[in-house]
């Protein structure tokens, strides 16, 4: 996977449609920053205690866990899918999907969706398989179940529809576009009746019954002498507050989309690889060094930047009550003041580093790390 401002001493290598591989270059860089040492937070300010603790698998990949109705489920690199208990930790049940994993899971509350990294999409239910799909293209984005059906995003950004009780296939959707596609989870989920895709640097809009397009918004105009320098895809995950939904475009923008009205309402040049997260009248995103930034939400007016977390390795935030939540590498959970971005707590993982943004779970904040133990904790 390409990420956010890196550059290494080997080639890289990015997926193109249709499985082609492409050599986007070679070079040789100085080491990498060492990430920023770590200050005492304000005292006793947030104070998190482990509420349980859960092994569900070790997970390489950036993945979180989904949820619905009160229940976890999560995808292991293994093929191990688990579902939990949000409230207690309990393990409902646990099932293999008959091969490792190349995205999270997705979940309605009855029915758990993965894809395979053979590129096959299997949908779980009382930890029995109900039914398997191989897809045209691999899947890095977790499906999204809703509305009794499955909704998958490849990674030829491709998008498919299937019955979610007998698999059938519904509908497929393939918009033409540039060949270089991105090794990195894309932007799927539903705002009311609609089904928001990423399309490229476009955010669209698709009927969720028939595939059609509604409406795209450019949120980035990539530029560049090449296709790799051009490549701007929309990446997850996306924050949504009411209509409007942020979202980045990699190593080119952030910005965020009325989607009741299908407009851009702004959009600011920012380099980075993770995803936004939204509270009520604030865009959060983490650019390339781990700067994280706070947005007006409805002009995207900058309001604060913190830089006490640089060069971490941080996950997508989290914007929780009073607090914003990120992980870090070296698996420690970060809690930022929402008002100005000083820091207000920490608390420690295994060590092993936080795979994918935190979640609010209830009362509870539950991250992942990349061992394979779930965390949740409550905020105090």
């Amino acid at each position: 996977m390409l990420r956010g401002g890196e550059r290494t001493g080997r080639c890289t290598w990015l997926g193109v449609a249709l499985g082609a591989m492409l050599l986007a270059g070679c070079s040789s860089s100085p080491k990498p920053p060492e990430p920023t040492p770590l200050v005492q937070p304000a005292p006793s300010v947030v104070r998190p205690q482990v509420a349980w603790t859960q092994p569900v698998g070790e997970v390489r990949a950036v993945v979180r866990p989904a949820v619905a109705a009160g229940t976890l489920a999560v995808a292991a690199e293994d093929g191990a899918v688990t579902l939990l208990d949000a409230e207690t930790g309990r393990v409902q049940w646990r099932a293999s999907a008959g091969g490792p994993l190349a995205a999270g899971a997705g979940q309605d509350g009855r029915r758990v969706a993965v894809v395979t990294s053979g590129g096959e999409v299997v949908v779980l239910q009382d930890g029995q398989e109900l039914w398997r799909r191989r897809l045209s293209a691999r899947s890095l984005t977790p499906p999204l179940v809703a509305g009794e059906r499955v909704f998958v995003y490849a990674q030829d950004r491709s998008v498919h529809a299937f019955d979610a009780d007998t698999g059938s296939r519904l509908w497929g959707q393939q918009r033409p576009g540039d060949p270089l596609t991105l090794s990195q989870q894309g932007v799927l989920l539903p705002v009311g009746d609609t089904l928001i895709v990423g399309q490229g640097p476009r955010l669209a809009a698709l009927d969720p019954l028939r595939g059609t397009v509604r409406w795209e918004v450019p949120v980035a105009n990539p530029r560049g002498t090449n296709e790799v320098e051009r490549l701007a895809d929309l990446v997850g995950p996306a924050g949504r507050q009411g209509d409007a939904v942020c979202v980045r475009a990699f190593q080119a923008a952030v910005g965020c989309v009325d989607t009741r009205r299908a407009r851009l309402l702004w959009s600011k040049a920012s380099n980075g690889a993770t995803g936004m997260a939204t509270d009520d009248g604030q865009a959060y995103g983490v650019d390339s060094t781990g700067r994280i930034t706070a947005y007006r939400l409805s002009d995207g007016d900058v309001l604060w930047t913190a830089d006490s977390l640089r060069f971490r390795g941080l996950t997508t935030p989290l914007a929780a009550g009073d607090s914003i939540v990120v992980g870090d590498q070296e698996g420690y959970v970060h809690f930022l003041s929402r008002r100005d971005g000083a820091l207000v707590g920490r608390v420690a993982t295994d060590g092993s580093g936080i795979s994918g943004a935190p979640l609010q779970v209830g009362a509870h904040l539950v991250v992942l790390t990349r061992a394979g133990r779930l965390y949740a904790f409550r905020p105090e």
